[in-house]
């Protein structure tokens, strides 16, 4: 496993093409013998696109579901299968070993019960092990019959895991199985494990996306918001170690972020509210309100029959609540971040019109675009960001992803 040679290999051109959230992180991937090891080939290279490095270890019964070579292919470095002179497992994830995290997935319940118990009997145990008296991180991705995930000495074997400190991604059941958890659930979780962590112990609630006004039991009042913005800051903020609740009218489905349904404007408001108020009453109140979407101005009067398409109707526009206003008036403590969407103005006034949107509303901090230049439905955009009592604006342009990034990084600065 020269690294001369690795760093030649093919696959390592794509290190870093999607993301550089994991750059300069050496990730250990345990492969045993589920059927999902055949999943690894795409976990190992999008880890690989985030920027990682990564090496394989397999088990002997993960060989005979996938060939080592293919792994060797996915990862571009050689694939530990058995323990040699140069004591892998230690150069990895000994004391002064230079491996970041060790990721073990799939993970069958076999290979989970062993570890729990000390056994050391294959590669990916071994390593297990010398983890655990290195202090390197763990993760660990279940994939097994559901039967089997159920059974209460595997949940005794997996509870005495996590009392050690290691992760455990949650499967997905379906078909009376456990299935391995999504490679985009697997990468957000490593993503904030090996993060700067920014954000840990504060609670984020994110608004995004459109909301709907109905007009009758099929046609509706909405906008052209893809909800791409919410979604990237509420995965930004939960990366940076925050408790994010999204509510939105869209579904991501990650693990670890709660989302809330809505349709409608006073749906989200009230929704924000009440979590909220909720929030604050258990004592656990959130730190941040961040409202990126893109709220209906406007309702209609609902008609609880199909308009007839035969004859002309005229539709009454009503200014909807404010969210912003009323959350600023209920909770005035909350750090506030709020947009000012504006149409074919000039810099120097969008930033004035949101600078007078701040001032009005005490918001902590503003993101103003132009979204007759782009930005509404797209995936990237042009953003300038204004914080309360200072003068810098800080201008960000390019994948809503980096103005995410962005953003959470001012706003972790700024508590």
């Amino acid at each position: 496993m020269e690294s001369g040679e690795s760093r030649k290999h093919p696959t390592l051109r794509i290190k870093g093409k999607k993301r550089r959230s994991l750059c300069g992180k050496t990730i250990v991937l345990g492969v045993t013998g589920s059927i999902a090891a055949v999943k690894t080939v795409e976990l190992a290279r999008e880890l690989i696109r985030h920027g990682a490095d990564v090496y394989a270890v397999m088990s002997e019964a993960a060989r005979e579901i996938i060939h080592p070579y293919t792994l060797e292919y996915a990862t571009g470095h050689e694939v530990i299968t058995k323990l040699m002179g140069k004591i892998e497992h230690v150069e990895f994830l000994g004391m002064e070993g230079f491996a970041d995290l060790f990721l073990i997935a799939p993970c069958t319940a076999n290979t989970l019960s062993k570890i729990a118990c000390g056994i050391s009997d294959t590669t990916v145990t071994a390593f297990a092990t010398t983890a655990f008296g290195s202090d390197i991180p763990i993760m660990i991705v279940p994939a097994m019959h559901e039967t089997i995930y159920r059974s209460p000495l595997f949940q005794e074997n997996m509870m005495k895991l996590r009392e050690k400190g290691v992760e455990v991604i949650e499967p997905k059941f379906e078909e009376g199985l456990a299935k391995i958890a999504s490679i985009d659930d697997i990468i957000l979780r490593v993503e904030r494990k090996l993060s700067q962590n920014r954000l840990k112990d504060k609670r984020i609630l994110v608004t995004g996306g459109p909301t709907i006004e109905p007009i009758d039991p099929i046609r509706v009042l909405t906008n052209r918001s893809s909800g791409k913005t919410g979604v990237e800051i509420a995965k930004e903020a939960f990366i940076q170690g925050a408790d994010v609740t999204l509510v939105h009218s869209g579904r991501i489905g990650f693990d670890g972020i709660k989302e809330i349904y809505v349709e409608t404007a006073d749906e989200m408001i009230e929704a924000c509210i009440e979590e909220l108020r909720s929030a604050s009453e258990s004592g656990e109140r959130y730190d941040v309100f961040i409202s990126s979407a893109a709220i209906s101005d406007f309702r209609v009067d609902f008609h609880s029959e199909k308009l007839s398409s035969e004859v002309e109707h005229f539709l009454r526009l009503t200014p909807n609540r404010k969210l912003i206003e009323e959350v600023r008036r209920l909770f005035p403590e909350i750090f506030m971040v709020a947009f000012k969407a504006e149409t074919d103005v000039t810099v120097d006034e969008l930033i004035a019109r949101a600078r007078r949107k701040m001032d009005a509303l005490s918001l902590d901090v503003v993101v103003a675009n132009d979204v007759a230049k782009g930005g509404i439905g797209t995936e990237d955009n042009e953003v300038f960001i204004l914080l309360k009592d200072r003068d810098e604006v800080t201008h960000v342009k390019g994948l809503k992803r980096e103005i995410a990034e962005e953003l959470v990084k001012i706003i972790s600065d700024m508590l």
